[in-house]
């Protein structure tokens, strides 16, 4: 049976660190769709937003409720209803997918009879059925981060976090963890800075920068300003362009334009969530 969605608050979060730098810098926002994507690049500040939601670090300020639970003084209850996935999450070498599972269920009080057929059942679902009793050192990439998406699964948890689940994976591996994160049920908040990742799961986008959102949105309404445009890059020193990537120059220009430019030597690309980046001057050397 489907979940109810459960709604995120966060009004006005704000983390101050004891050196005074500031990593959330006043954040409010409603999560309120079955899967939130929280882009941004490295040092953004969506990790530490992931782990306030999932009361593992204290805000300096502000408050965040889960289904109506506040984050701190309701942590317990929370804690109850949530599955965390962090982004340096590891399975043990000599475990199996099978034993990871039993003993994550029993340690969230699960008996052990129930935890076993819980954890068939998700690891048939995320298809690591066949996979079940080998040792996790001898799993691919993309199996090892499976083995957390299903418990994820198997726990029936209302939210899930899942902090840069595809970090360091190749492309057919992330494919794979998309694959069985569709699969997940409640609601889910999951944070990247792969833009493809973003547009592939998304029912609602946060684009989050040096700890403030810049964005939000639906991938069709952030996309939206661009319509009937297209990226013109070239790599070449001479070239002038209103935005510089490293050894990239890039311009935004009407398709009926592209002609022109394409005998300019210019590569006429399609626009994604990376040009929204690029045009709040994200990571841009002028």
């Amino acid at each position: 049976m489907l979940k109810y969605w459960c709604m995120i608050s966060i009004k006005n979060l704000k983390k101050r660190y004891d050196d005074g730098n500031f990593a959330i810098r006043g954040i409010s926002a409603d999560f309120d769709k079955r899967l939130t994507t929280v882009i941004g690049r490295n040092g953004a500040g969506k990790t530490t937003m992931m782990r306030i939601l999932s009361t593992q670090l204290l805000q300096s300020s502000g408050t965040v409720e889960i289904d109506g639970l506040d984050n701190v003084k309701d942590a317990k209850e929370i804690r109850k209803r949530i599955v965390s996935i962090p982004q340096e999450a590891s399975p043990i070498g000599y475990l199996t997918p099978m034993e990871h599972l039993k003993m994550y269920l029993c340690a969230r009080g699960m008996s052990l009879k129930d935890a076993g057929i819980e954890a068939s059942k998700a690891l048939r679902e995320l298809e690591l059925w066949h996979a079940r009793d080998t040792p996790s050192d001898m799993l691919s990439g993309g199996m090892k981060r499976k083995i957390f998406v299903a418990m994820a699964l198997a726990a029936n948890a209302d939210t899930i976090f899942l902090d840069e689940p595809t970090t360091g994976l190749d492309p057919l591996s992330r494919i794979e963890v998309w694959s069985a994160i569709k699969r997940l049920r409640g609601n889910i908040v999951l944070t990247t800075h792969y833009m493809e990742e973003a547009a592939e799961l998304s029912e609602a986008v946060v684009m989050v920068e040096s700890g403030k959102i810049i964005a939000t949105g639906t991938i069709k309404s952030l996309l939206s300003k661009f319509k009937g445009m297209a990226r013109a890059e070239i790599t070449s020193s001479s070239a002038k362009a209103k935005y510089t990537i490293g050894n990239t120059k890039i311009e935004y220009i009407k398709l009926k334009e592209a002609e022109s430019y394409v005998k300019n030597g210019y590569a006429i690309k399609p626009i994604t969530l990376d040009d929204l980046f690029i045009m709040r001057g994200v990571n841009i050397e002028s």
